[in-house]
This record gives C-alpha cells, sequence and structure tokens, in this order.
C-alpha cells in the first residue's frame, strides 16, 4: 500500500470516527443544551504612558499602585484562572516622555505584548497630530476604534468603526467612538482636517450592522467631562466626574450590552446599569491603577446576559510582580534614550499638582513662562500638568512627564475684559482653574458662573477692562483649547520657544529650585472650597 493510500485511509477513518467537518469553513460549536456560558471582559482606560508605581498617598490600605508590568501581571493571572477572557481599553494611551520621544510606538508594543483586544481613541492620541496617530496605529495587531471620525467635508472615515472578536464560541461586536466634547480637549490644528460627529448615529450604524451577528455588542468611549489631573482625584470628592454623557448615549441607542468608558476617570466600583436599556456601564480612575473586570453569565438557552460580576480591582504594585517582557521593553525604550534620565536640577520640595485651586507646580510653570517671555502675565492650564515634581533630584523625565505636550509658549497682546473671560471660564472648573502669574484675584463660588471673579489686581491695582497686557501662555491656550475662547481673539506676537525646553532650562539655570509663594487665587466669604 503506497503512503498516499495510507494517509487517505487514515483521513477516512478520522472524520468516521470523530465526526469532523472538512468544509472550508467549520461552524462553530454550540453552547450545550441548557449550558451557561461565561465570558470576563477586563478593560482600562486614560493609562496615558503612567508606566511606573506610584505611592499609594491617598489610600490607607495600599503601599504603591499602578505599573504597566504589574498590571500585565494582575491581566495574566486572570486569564490562568479563567476562560474567555477579552481585554479593551477606551482610549488616551499616549501621553509622557517616552511616548513623545517614540512619537506614540512604544504605548502600542506595550499594548502588543499585553495582548488587547481592541481599543477606541482618545484625545490624548492626538498629541503629536493627526498624521502621527494615523501612521503608528497601523502598527497594532489589534483594531482601533473611531465610528464617528472622518475627514472633513468628506464621508470617508479616518478609523475603523467596529470589530467582532470570536474566542471560545463566543463573538463579540466592539464599537468605539470619541465624544465631541473631547475633541476640544486637542490642539485645535493637530485634529483640523477630522470631523468628530455625532456619537449616537454612529454607534446606532454599527449596532445595526453587529446586532444579529453577535453574542454581545460591547461600546468603548472616550467622552464626558475632561479628567481632573490630580494624583488622589480618587478621593477627592470635589473631584468626582460624572458619566452622564455614557449613561445618555446608552439609552439613545438600544441594543448595547456593554459600555466601557475613558476620558472622565470616573471610577465605576460596580457597574452602572441604564435604566431604559440595561446597558452595563463602567469606568476605571485611569493611570493604570486599576484594571476594569466584568465577568458575564450567559443564559445557554436564550444568550442574553443571566448575572454579572463586575468591579474595579487596585494595581497593587507591593503584592504583584512585574511582567518581564513589559520591563525588557521598558528597559529597551529607556535605554535608546539615555538622555532623559540625566539631572537636571534640585528642588527644596516636593511640588504638587490640584486641578481647582491654586498649586505649586502651576505657579512655578506660570512664572517660568514669565520669566522666560518677559511678558506681564502668564498663564497654564491645569490639564496640562500630568505629574507632580518629587523632591530633591529632578531628572529631565520627570520635568518632560509633568508637561509632556509638544506645545510652543506663545505671547499675545490681550485686553482686561478678555482676561476677565478667561478667568471667569476657569472658575466654572469646567477644565480645572487656569494657574497664573502676575495677578492675584479673589473669587466666590456662591455666586452664578461667569459672575465669581471678586477681585482681579495686578501689582496691588485693580484691572480694568480696557487695560493692555502681554500674556504668555501655551499654543494649547492661545489656539483656544479648552473652551478658552477669549484667547484666539488675540494674533500672536512672538513665540518663546517649546514649553518642555524652557523649563527644563529654568531648572538647568538655577541652582535650586523653590516653591513660589502662595496666595495668588483666593477664595472669599462661604464660598471656599
Amino acid at each position: 500500500m503506497t503512503i498516499n493510500r495510507i494517509l487517505l485511509l487514515l483521513f477516512v477513518l478520522t472524520t468516521t470516527l470523530f465526526g469532523c467537518d472538512v468544509s472550508d469553513k467549520a461552524p462553530l460549536a454550540p453552547a450545550p443544551a441548557g449550558g451557561d456560558r461565561i465570558v470576563t471582559l477586563l478593560f482600562t482606560n486614560d493609562v496615558e504612558s503612567a508606566y511606573d508605581p506610584i505611592p499609594a498617598f491617598w489610600l490607607d490600605d495600599v503601599d504603591r499602585i499602578g505599573g504597566i508590568a504589574e498590571l500585565t501581571t494582575l491581566i495574566e493571572s486572570i486569564r490562568e484562572k479563567e476562560t474567555n477572557v477579552f481585554l479593551f481599553d477606551s482610549g488616551d494611551i499616549f501621553t509622557g516622555a517616552l511616548a513623545k520621544l517614540t512619537e506614540g510606538e512604544l504605548a502600542f508594543e506595550l499594548m502588543i505584548t499585553m495582548g488587547y483586544d481592541a481599543m477606541a481613541i482618545g484625545n490624548h492620541e492626538f498629541e503629536y497630530g493627526h498624521e502621527i496617530f494615523e501612521w503608528q496605529k497601523n502598527r497594532a495587531p489589534f483594531p482601533v476604534l473611531g465610528a464617528n471620525f472622518f475627514y472633513r467635508d468628506s464621508n470617508h472615515p479616518y478609523a475603523q468603526a467596529h470589530t467582532i472578536i470570536e474566542r471560545g464560541g463566543v463573538r463579540i461586536g466592539v464599537i468605539g467612538i470619541m465624544g465631541q466634547d473631547a475633541a476640544t480637549a486637542i490642539i485645535p490644528s493637530y485634529i483640523a482636517p477630522l470631523d468628530v460627529r455625532d456619537p449616537a448615529a454612529a454607534v446606532q450604524k454599527s449596532v445595526a450592522a453587529l446586532r444579529d451577528k453577535v453574542d454581545l455588542i460591547v461600546l468603548l468611549t472616550h467622552q464626558g467631562k475632561t479628567a481632573p489631573m490630580q494624583t488622589d482625584a480618587e478621593t477627592d470628592p470635589r473631584l468626582q466626574r460624572d458619566i452622564d454623557a455614557d449613561i445618555a448615549l446608552a439609552g439613545a441607542v438600544d441594543g448595547i450590552d456593554v459600555l466601557f468608558a475613558g476620558h472622565a476617570d470616573a471610577g465605576t466600583p460596580r457597574p452602572v446599569v441604564q435604566p431604559a436599556t440595561g446597558t452595563l456601564i463602567m469606568q476605571t480612575y485611569g493611570q493604570a491603577t486599576h484594571l476594569g473586570y466584568l465577568q458575564l453569565t450567559l443564559d445557554g438557552q436564550s444568550g442574553a446576559i443571566k448575572n454579572y460580576d463586575g468591579k474595579l480591582i487596585p494595581v497593587e504594585a507591593s503584592k504583584l510582580l512585574p511582567d518581564p517582557r513589559i520591563l525588557a521593553k521598558l528597559r529597551r525604550y529607556r535605554d535608546a534614550h539615555p538622555e532623559i534620565m540625566v539631572k537636571v536640577g534640585t528642588t527644596e520640595a516636593a511640588l504638587i499638582r490640584r486641578y481647582i485651586e491654586e498649586s505649586d507646580v502651576g505657579n512655578l510653570f506660570a512664572d517660568i513662562f514669565v520669566a522666560a517671555s518677559g511678558a506681564d502675565i502668564g498663564f497654564v492650564h491645569s490639564g496640562s500638568l500630568r505629574k507632580d515634581i518629587p523632591a530633591g533630584d529632578v531628572l529631565l523625565v520627570d520635568l518632560l512627564d509633568t508637561y509632556p505636550f509638544v506645545d510652543e509658549i506663545n505671547v499675545i497682546e490681550a485686553s482686561g475684559g478678555q482676561i476677565r473671560r478667561a478667568l471667569e471660564q476657569s472658575l466654572t472648573f469646567e477644565r480645572g482653574m487656569l494657574q497664573l502669574s502676575g495677578l492675584t484675584m479673589t473669587y466666590d463660588l456662591n455666586q452664578p458662573e461667569y459672575n465669581r471673579v471678586v477681585t482681579l489686581q495686578r501689582n496691588g491695582r485693580p484691572v480694568a477692562d480696557d487695560d493692555r497686557f502681554t500674556v504668555a501662555a501655551s499654543g494649547f491656550l492661545t489656539e483656544g483649547g479648552d473652551l478658552y475662547d477669549s484667547f484666539p481673539e488675540s494674533p500672536v506676537i512672538r513665540s518663546v520657544g517649546k514649553v518642555s525646553d524652557v523649563v527644563v532650562q529654568y531648572f538647568r539655570d538655577h541652582e535650586l529650585v523653590t516653591i513660589p509663594a502662595r496666595g495668588r487665587q483666593m477664595p472669599t466669604g462661604s464660598g471656599q472650597q
């Protein structure tokens, strides 16, 4: 008997004994009759290149929290124990020194190793412009989703709208969107060629295309109020953001089973259930400090969600061995840029960020803007300050991570009226408090929005609406970012240099950087914070 005849006989016996389907596309194995299926969905949002553990000074029962290698170990431990595990991200993977130096390459490299299944596009993905992100997202072996992104004045999509992921006989349709409000947290010129359209219409179109072909639909969103960039925001009740935009979207479109959100860093210790549609909504606090976890039990007959268990798992760095693959990648990229690990200065004490009040980091940066430009007044928006500055030796990477954006310090001439309007916008706290130099202000939060400035002075003299001042601010602000629409009314007179370069030079020029005096912005009366 020839070899070919033996192989043919074995093939026939095998198909007879085991019932193999020899068609090109074998059908999915059906769930056992009456047998429920378990699906575990893991998710992150707003990681923002927060790769190393930090002291959890705001938590009593956790020593160190976060770390991308520690997060990976946590994810792998769940994969080892459970079946049908999926991993998603709801956007903002860029930011920080290494993200800037690699134009986002490192973020995707880490996500490849971590085994993500899909992600939504966040506003920080445009920190280096839409063209760079468009190129870098090609690196990902997983779908990078933005159903409501189109090239301006066309129906040509900028990104993939949705995808289907299949594992263990479970099919999940995944859709990604970014909210129109989140688009205002991008330097306007960096996203100018794109339209961010109505999310509800885009989601409805994708749901209609997917609903009958999958077991679950998961929507990844990046919308709502901008997150308060303050290290201990998780435990500061003044900073708690809502998820109203996600609740509304889940109610406007029927057929969404699960919604994982980003942008607001509005942690949901347990899933929020949309009352009209039953959509399960969750979000983490961001910066890789928690892993989102949602386990679903699908009814064996109907396929409907029968039970669920959702929670946020803290990434307790002291209890998790860092994943060696992630450490190796981080080391390789850091070794390729040794210049960021050099000392550039020394501080007398740690400088801490605050989002809705005057802060040490904010005062220092505003003072640096004035010193470098010779302007009368300096403004820094709180959302641009992403990391506290440590006490003692300060490395270049510390400053690049504190202000990680590719942005110029611009000088404009503005009236007292324009400045007052900007400060009134600041006092809504919609995008945090403007940090300032060259002015002193008192304010009353009991007054209606846009009528909260009580006194505004420069060098002890009241500022009149028709006074004229030179103002140093980031290009983000002078272009009208974060809703500060009074700044673009004045043309840019000159640019001083990139924010990061100017700040680094200031540290190098000063033997010891001291903490600036407080008292520039003071609440009055019963409206105090």
